[in-house]
């Protein structure tokens, strides 16, 4: 959420930005609203005045033996008045505050200017694309050919974009997680952390999930609870409306493996084969709370732990920045990697590391207490896949694939994958998958 003052100090400036982010939030209902309220506490305070000076004036002619009916009778007119007002200022407050909750972050200074995905610069590449003197499948067909996906069984027992994995990709995509986990606490020094998987409306609502985009969410019918589309939703909520009292506690780190449930309601008809778009996936998230003056360190610091993983499995990548048009809705600035997928032959994001400043504080009430200050202020919340588990699997897939149908279980997951360093196909006229 923007800060109501900057909003209501400087609507130029906001106004600049959003549109730079090619959003069409109109800024002219909010004046309206603001103009309206500050003249309605001209008039309250007056009449507060008023009440003040005529509370003393019928003290006066009550001493004096006078009269004061006729004060006492205009002050009853005037304490319905207050009390209209006061219910029309709290009306435009809330109103205020439903329009600041609809409205996008302002994007960065440093973020780069642009409508959509086409116009993402590509800041630096790592590796390269790996040759092959043969033809390389895609995910789907080789994890099929190799047993290790089913695609038509979760379709049967659920529905389309699901999927069950079986004895090596289960295992690959467990050994995945573990390695994430392990670099990210004993190289990195994140605190593991594992949450809910189903929060409340109030979590939502505090990163920015809530009010704008409930279609993408599963929601639990009858409860105020709905499946976390990612951990970064219940672990930067676990401070909500909590002030750090220790400035030395910032940054903290938290990573988390959980599942993610989303609807993906605006995507359809969009990579529907294969794991790159489910309504179920696992995901190492990477949060972070930081010192205000220290975000954009720690955002090319948790980018940095994300790239870590990609080149410890040795799988080509690109990082890009995302334009002012490209940005989701909380992010101030956002940086992307893109995994090289040979069977698809194209880039695929697999990470997505971001600043919120503190958007989501301010929505979430987060505060940390600066030294020798006696104010609070709100820290800044970051995060970032490390990474999506899921395509993660589909990147190894399809870069370790080998000619003969094989799969090649990457070094560092070896250790992982108890002695299994290859993956072969196999022929049985009795297979049950």
């Amino acid at each position: 959420m923007l800060d109501l003052k900057l909003v209501q100090k400087n609507p130029d400036l906001v106004r600049e930005n959003l549109a730079r982010r090619g959003s069409d939030m109109d800024l002219a209902e909010f004046s309206r609203l603001d103009r309206e309220r500050r003249a309605l506490l001209v008039e309250v305070e007056a009449l507060k005045a008023r009440r003040n000076e005529a509370s003393a004036e019928i003290a006066g002619l009550k001493r004096a033996g006078r009269d004061a009916s006729a004060i006492i009778k205009e002050m009853a007119a005037l304490g319905a008045r207050v009390k209209d007002l006061d219910q029309r200022l709290a009306d435009i407050g809330r109103a205020e505050r439903d329009w600041l909750m609809s409205v996008p972050n302002l994007a960065h200074e440093s973020v780069p200017p642009g409508k959509d995905e086409n116009d993402n610069p590509v800041l630096r590449t790592w590796g390269q694309k790996p040759e092959f003197a043969f033809q390389p499948k895609d995910h789907h067909d080789l994890g099929v050919a190799l047993g290790g996906l089913d695609f038509e069984r979760a379709a049967k027992v659920t529905g389309a974009r699901f999927t069950v994995s079986y004895g090596w990709a289960a295992q690959l995509e467990r050994a995945l997680a573990a390695l994430m986990l392990d670099m990210h606490t004993r190289e990195h020094g994140y605190i593991e952390a594992t949450p809910p998987f189903m929060v409340n409306s109030a979590s939502l609502l505090g990163t920015g999930q809530l009010p704008k985009f409930e279609q993408d969410l599963f929601k639990i019918e009858g409860w105020d609870y709905f499946l976390i589309p990612t951990a970064e939703v219940p672990v930067t909520n676990f401070f909500r409306d909590e002030t750090l009292k220790d400035e030395d506690d910032l940054p903290v780190g938290f990573c988390s493996l959980t599942p993610c449930f989303r609807s993906e309601a605006g995507s359809y008809g969009k990579d529907t084969r294969g794991l790159i778009r489910q309504h179920q996936f696992y995901k190492v998230e990477l949060v972070r709370l930081s010192r205000p003056g220290e975000s954009y360190d720690q955002l090319e610091t948790l980018t940095g732990h994300a790239e870590a993983v990609l080149r410890r499995l040795g799988l080509h990548y690109r990082v890009i920045s995302l334009c002012a048009g490209d940005l989701g809705f909380s992010a101030a600035k956002t940086y992307d990697l893109e995994v090289w997928l040979p069977g698809q032959q194209q880039y695929r994001e697999i990470s997505s590391c971001s600043n919120f400043e503190d958007f989501q504080a301010r929505r979430a009430n987060i505060r940390y207490l600066p030294k020798g200050s006696k104010k609070s202020a709100f820290v800044h919340t970051l995060n970032g896949s490390g990474l999506a588990v899921g395509r993660t699997l589909v990147a190894v897939i399809e870069n370790y694939q080998q000619a003969d149908g094989s799969l090649v279980i990457p070094e560092a997951l070896r250790p992982y994958m108890a002695g299994l360093d290859l993956v072969r196909p196999e022929v049985k006229k009795d297979r049950w998958i």
